[in-house]
């Protein structure tokens, strides 16, 4: 396998690894999953991406096992990369329902299970996965902090959270929040809606808890934006934007795409990336040509011009600011 860095363009992009190991059927990891991996992986350092995100329930494991099963077979891969991965959710299983879980006990056996199967000592980011109703901050403090003494844990992160529910994890905390990863695109733009439509009536719609990028971005923690590539609406995906406003804000991109000499998938990103909060796209897709693809979206940031990036953004929201 190869998987020299090529450049850094892809250095503020995430690669997400939830499509690896074959899916979220029962079965077992096979040869193929492992091999597919080693391509997504190939691609993404091809694009210059470092970081790769996982969880422990992705594929029900399996996603974090195919990653093992690359970092065993790449002697090195591991001091050049780095991992991240959550825990906090349950899934339903005969008799329990799903359910979250920000235990002490749930986190410290969650993370050495995702240990063992990336086959590594220590991530350098834990994410809290969702925000749990019975959590205890004293306790995912308490846990963390037996991760980071014990080597096994870098950082604490949060993921789907809002500035109220950080600011509460946080009092227990005895440093900052590494990152909140929220759901965030041209597609799913309620982070931007929340702050344009304060004193308007039409932000009542908006489920997106205003203050929490700007909450982020005062307090120095990270923004990832996961679903960033929005399914691949605009650059593509079979049964997407074929009417309405998808369809408007895809021939943007496209033209868009044309203009700069670059795919689709780098507009998409790049409108994300020139957002002054530094946010970091998360890929969600593990297709190699759609990977190498994005690694154009930094330059294609630098290059998009005020006019562009609202003009994406119009179309897509399908009416006129107000």
């Amino acid at each position: 396998m190869g998987g020299g860095l090529v450049d850094d363009g892809g250095a503020r992009l995430i690669f997400g690894c939830m499509g690896l190991g074959g899916g979220w059927g029962t079965g077992p990891l096979e040869a193929a999953h492992v091999k597919a991996a080693h391509e997504a992986v190939d691609a993404a350092l091809e694009a210059g991406i470092r970081d790769f995100d996982h969880a422990d329930i992705y594929a029900h494991g399996k996603a974090e096992a195919a990653f093992g099963r690359v970092l065993a077979e790449r002697p090195g891969l591991r001091d050049r990369i780095r991992l991240q991965t959550k825990c906090g959710i349950r899934l339903p299983v005969p008799d329990k329902v799903g359910q979250y879980d920000s235990s002490r006990e749930w986190i410290l056996a969650q993370a050495e299970a995702s240990l063992d199967r990336l086959g590594t000592e220590h991530v350098e980011t834990l994410l809290i996965h969702r925000p749990d109703p019975l959590a205890r901050p004293e306790e995912i403090a308490e846990a963390f902090l037996q991760l980071k003494e014990a080597g096994k844990v870098g950082r604490l992160g949060v993921s789907n959270m809002s500035a109220q529910q950080m600011r509460w994890l946080q009092s227990a905390l005895p440093e900052t929040l590494a990152a909140n990863q929220l759901e965030m695109s041209l597609h799913r733009s309620g982070w931007l809606e929340s702050s344009v439509l304060v004193n308007h009536d039409d932000a009542a719609e908006i489920g997106f808890p205003h203050g929490t990028v700007e909450y982020c971005q005062a307090e120095g923690i990270e923004l990832q934006a996961w679903g960033a590539l929005a399914q691949g609406r605009y650059s593509g995906a079979p049964g997407t934007a074929e009417t309405g406003s998808d369809a408007a804000a895809a021939a943007l991109v496209a033209a868009l795409a044309e203009d700069k000499g670059c795919a689709p998938e780098a507009i998409v990103l790049g409108w994300l990336l020139r957002h002054p909060a530094r946010i970091r796209p998360v890929l969600g897709t593990s297709n190699p040509g759609r990977i190498k693809a994005s690694g154009e979206a930094k330059r294609v940031a630098e290059s998009m011009s005020r006019h562009e990036w609202y003009s994406l953004w119009v179309a897509a929201r399908g009416r006129a600011l107000p």
